[in-house]
């Protein structure tokens, strides 16, 4: 027997016997059909999250078997395993709430079976933050592969993209402009492909953010889900994995303060979902790492807007792909880049960029840095009484008219309550009201649910408004747009100064000073502190308990507590 640790020798299972735990370990091996040439290789484990339930991940079974030509060409042994997979319109409550589940599955499989490198396999919203989580907590070499966007569909001669279109086509259905017919005619053409959202959602945000911390191979975020590239970056990100054995170039040291510093920038610059400020907490939080919200903020105010996508502006993945992609993004971003961060390949990110040539670059859709869409960066962080640890905006995606606004709260205490009045003929509402919605935070039942889109009320929307400010503790599709203020912090369930709001409350908004203020004097909100009974009960038992108990704040990621380094 030999004392080298490689491949099927990892982590041998304790029977009290070394030597007998291996020889059952190859024999059970052998019952798979390797050869002994096979079974002396590394092993390059594949975590594969193809499900019925991912739409998103629909092309998985041909992109793994372009993984696994990757890797046998390099000179190792690929092999696959399941973990959860996290389709994001298929889960009930909302897939944040299994996140922390799945990052625990990818964490402990990786650890648990003998491979030498991993390669991991996701795209749809939840999946990439939960194996990356999963990944620096593990420590062992691992290489990203995400799913790539879908193409856009068509409809009566317009480009059609899941979902910042499916979002506006139902505003327009619920202000009566469109019919029966024609919502279900679109609905058949929203999402036509395999992939994640053809536009610059949270599954788009998360690539490009992978991208840019170096977890990825160079060039790939944009790839389209369909397009023959995708293939021959699944191929390469095999191959790539096989160099990472018994390298240190993991997660677990990629992510480090300048690769966050790096993500934070391309979320700016491409004014990227909102979602990836709690996604990045919780990866860079795996790596004892804070992301501050008054970081986000400095960095804002000196990061502009570049990227022309929707929801933001007006193109698709596609297109952004066509354009240059990351690479031209950051070659605009690179005065404001820390060059010397390590990625995934063995090159540091002024090497990538400095072998990278320009190229083409459709400036229609990634702008210079002399002439940005906005001068300052998507995201803007708030603070005050109402979120004393800071809620987020969207500003990119908002109305500006509105950014300096006082107005009056109408308030719903729950989602049900919201469904149940929203499109109430009689609910006194009016378009420069506030609306809030509360009890939809992690601490909430409803564990964060992206519901912090709330719908016009249907009678204000058939006047033909548009946007009203709307303030939650819940997070927000990253195709969704609006004058919309999410994650306050701490939320309702846990006690938050959200869930004391009252119908009729003064409420003030500045974007300029970064405030968002419950008009309303202290004595007051004392008193009702003390008679507001917190809606939260704690569950008894299985995941849901877990949940409850180890559940953080949006401000620290939404991640366990005790999974993060002690």
């Amino acid at each position: 027997m030999t004392d080298r640790v490689v491949g099927f020798e990892h982590g041998l299972t304790n029977y009290g016997d070394r030597d007998f735990s291996l020889y059952l370990r190859r024999s059970f091996a052998h019952s798979m059909g390797y050869s002994y040439e096979m079974l002396a290789k590394p092993v390059i484990g594949i975590a594969y999250t193809g499900s019925g339930f991912n739409n998103c991940h629909r092309h998985f079974p041909e992109l793994l078997d372009a993984v696994k030509r990757g890797v046998l060409a390099a000179g190792a042994l690929p092999v696959e395993f399941p973990t959860i997979s996290l389709g994001e319109v298929f889960l009930s409550p909302t897939s944040l709430k299994y996140r922390n589940l799945m990052s625990m599955d990818t964490e402990e499989m990786i650890r648990a079976q003998p491979m030498d490198a991993v390669v991991l396999m996701g795209g749809c919203d939840k999946t990439v933050p939960a194996q990356l989580m999963g990944a620096v907590s593990a420590g062992r070499p691992a290489v990203m592969l995400v799913a790539g966007p879908m193409m856009t569909g068509r409809h009566r001669g317009e480009r059609l993209g899941a979902c910042t279109d499916c979002r506006r086509f139902w505003a327009r259905y619920r202000a009566g402009d469109v019919s029966d017919g024609e919502i279900s005619e679109v609905e058949g053409k929203l999402a036509v492909t395999a992939g994640t959202c053809a536009v610059m959602g949270t599954a788009s945000t998360m690539a490009c953010i992978v991208e840019a911390l170096g977890l990825i191979l160079p060039g790939t975020a944009a790839i389209p889900a369909v397009h023959a590239d995708r293939l021959r970056a699944a191929e390469a990100t095999g191959a790539v994995a096989v160099r990472l054995v018994g390298s240190q170039r993991g997660p677990q040291t990629i992510v480090n303060a300048k690769s966050v510093e790096n993500a934070l920038r391309v979320l700016l610059a491409i004014g990227g979902s909102t979602n990836a400020v709690i996604h990045l907490a919780a990866i860079a939080g795996r790596a004892g790492i804070k992301v501050s919200l008054d970081q986000l903020n400095s960095l804002s105010d000196e990061t502009p807007v570049l990227v022309n996508l929707k929801p933001v502006g007006n193109g698709y993945m596609e297109d952004f792909f066509a354009a240059g992609g990351v690479g031209a993004l950051l070659r605009e971003l690179k005065p404001l880049l820390h060059l010397d961060c390590m990625t995934v390949t063995g090159e540091t990110l002024g090497e990538r960029l400095a072998a990278d040539p320009p190229g083409f670059v459709d400036r229609s859709i990634i702008s210079t840095r002399d002439q940005p869409l906005e001068p300052q960066g998507g995201l803007v962080a708030l603070f005050g009484n109402l979120a004393p640890k800071g809620a987020i905006l969207k500003r990119s995606a908002a109305d500006a008219r509105l950014f300096e606004h006082e107005g009056k709260a109408v308030v719903f205490s729950s989602l049900a309550d919201l469904a149940a009045r929203i499109d109430d003929p009689a609910l006194d509402v009016e378009p420069h009201d506030i609306l809030v919605l509360q009890n939809a935070g992690p601490n909430a039942p409803d564990a964060m649910p992206e519901a912090g889109y709330l719908p016009i009320p249907k009678k204000l929307a058939q006047r033909g408004v548009k946007d009203m400010v709307r303030i939650s503790d819940a997070r927000m599709s990253g195709t969704a747009f609006g004058t919309i203020v999410l994650h306050i912090t701490p939320d309702a369930a846990s006690g938050g100064p959200l869930g004391l709001v009252r119908n009729g409350d003064r409420i003030r908004l500045s974007v300029k000073e970064r405030r968002i203020e419950l008009m309303v004097e202290e004595t007051e909100l004392k008193v009702r502190a003390g008679t507001t009974k917190l809606v939260a009960e704690k569950p008894s038992r299985g995941y849901a308990k877990l949940y409850a108990q180890e559940i953080l704040g949006a401000d620290e990621g939404c991640d366990f507590a005790f999974l993060r380094p002690q």
